[in-house]
């Protein structure tokens, strides 16, 4: 028999709705009476009136937690350098000069020629300079470069400037024949798309490279540093002539003799009718030539020049540059007898095999060091001799 609503109501109660019920309907408590007790009215003492004792310290002074760091993370600085495989020893004379040590860092390549990069330390919201020239051979140091940067600025590093000493395909600045690329401008928009946020160089092949970056460019000279060295040794300053190897690097040489005690200036005028002409502008018989360029690449040019200053009565001939990258056959015509001394830098490794009795090597870390520390600081850059040589 089903049930009918009467025997349902029957039913026993819900335990739950049952407590509802009695919570419901449970009287609540009267308020609770604290009674203070009476004491007596606050009085002079002393003829002093009375007062509530307040504490040192402030209601609104902070609370300084403790802040957990990693211990080997440096406190003292927010400045990074990490170095490529491309000059090594040039990283870590900055990093010297600097008083750091070079970043932890993995580079690796795997079998199939692929490159691989991992910071093994924290870079967040680090000031990061990258060094790394754009060497023989260019295209896998570019890589290596472009792939760091990346790395940096994945693990949110605040800063990123590339420190480039020798910026390979600045040569190829501008077009001279049809059809021709600009590689110059290609490279530096790659360099600014992997996420650089500045670029240091060192003598550019053309100050006109510097307007292909779309990100700020400090571009500092090696030649103070050539300078410093020549200003050592005991030639007269009457004896001395700077000469230009070729008709583009005149403004460079003029500049470089108007810090050399205004010495007077020389041109290798070579001309192609055919064959090469070669002629000399200006004087130098029983002059001590230095001849200066930006680079020696085969030697070419700057041998057949000393020749020709040989030729019209130079006493002693020196060859001079930033960019020492020596492709074959450079050492047979640089140690071929032409040149009393080689003076280069280390923007580039050199190789021991490389290496001949008059070549000298001169460093740029102190430079280059200076300035990552000037950019880092936020001071000028423009200070002798840290980046203008008056070039126009």
């Amino acid at each position: 028999m089903p049930l009918s609503y009467s025997a349902a109501a029957a039913a026993p109660p819900c335990p739950l709705a049952a407590r509802s019920r009695s919570l419901l309907h449970r009287p609540r408590p009267g308020p609770v009476v604290v009674r203070c007790k009476k004491i007596d009215q606050l009085r002079a003492v002393n003829g002093i009136p009375p007062y509530a004792p307040v504490s040192n310290r402030s209601l609104l002074t902070p609370v300084t937690l403790p802040i957990i760091r990693d211990a080997n993370v440096k406190n003292d600085t927010r400045l990074r350098i990490f170095s490529g495989t491309a000059n090594p020893s040039l990283s870590q004379e900055i990093a010297s000069y600097l008083g750091l040590e070079l970043g932890k860092i993995n580079i690796k390549r795997f079998a199939d020629g692929e490159i691989y990069v991992q910071l093994q330390e924290s870079v967040r919201g680090c000031d990061v300079f990258l060094v790394q020239p754009t060497c023989p051979p260019a295209n896998e140091n570019l890589m290596e470069l472009l792939i760091m940067i990346d790395a940096c600025r994945r693990a949110s590093a605040k800063n990123i400037t590339a420190v480039i000493p020798y910026f390979g395909y600045a040569r190829a600045d501008r077009k001279s024949q049809g059809r021709e690329s600009i590689a110059a401008k290609l490279v530096a928009n790659m360099i600014t798309e992997a996420g650089a946020n500045r670029v240091l160089v060192c003598d550019l092949h053309s100050s006109q490279a510097m307007g292909y970056f779309d990100i700020p460019v400090d571009h500092v000279y090696g030649q103070p540093v050539i300078l410093d060295y020549l200003a050592s040794k005991t030639i007269c300053s009457n004896d001395l002539v700077v000469v230009s190897p070729d008709v583009g690097g005149v403004a460079r040489a003029r500049a470089f003799a108007k810090k050399l005690s205004d010495a007077p200036l020389a041109i290798v005028d070579k001309r192609r009718h055919g064959h090469n002409v070669m002629n000399l502008i200006g004087d130098v018989r029983g002059k001590v030539a230095v001849m200066m360029d930006d680079m020696i690449d085969t030697a070419g040019t700057i041998a057949k020049g000393a020749e020709l200053l040989h030729q019209e009565g130079a006493r002693e001939v020196y060859a001079c540059c930033t960019h020492a990258v020596f492709s074959p056959p450079a050492i047979e015509r640089l140690s071929s007898g032409l040149f009393q001394e080689v003076i280069i830098t280390n923007t580039i490794p050199l190789k021991e095999d490389k290496s001949f009795p008059q070549l000298t090597i001169l460093s740029v870390a102190n430079l280059l060091g200076e300035t990552i520390w000037r950019v880092h600081d936020d001071c000028s850059v423009g200070h002798e001799p840290y980046s203008s040589l008056d070039i126009d």
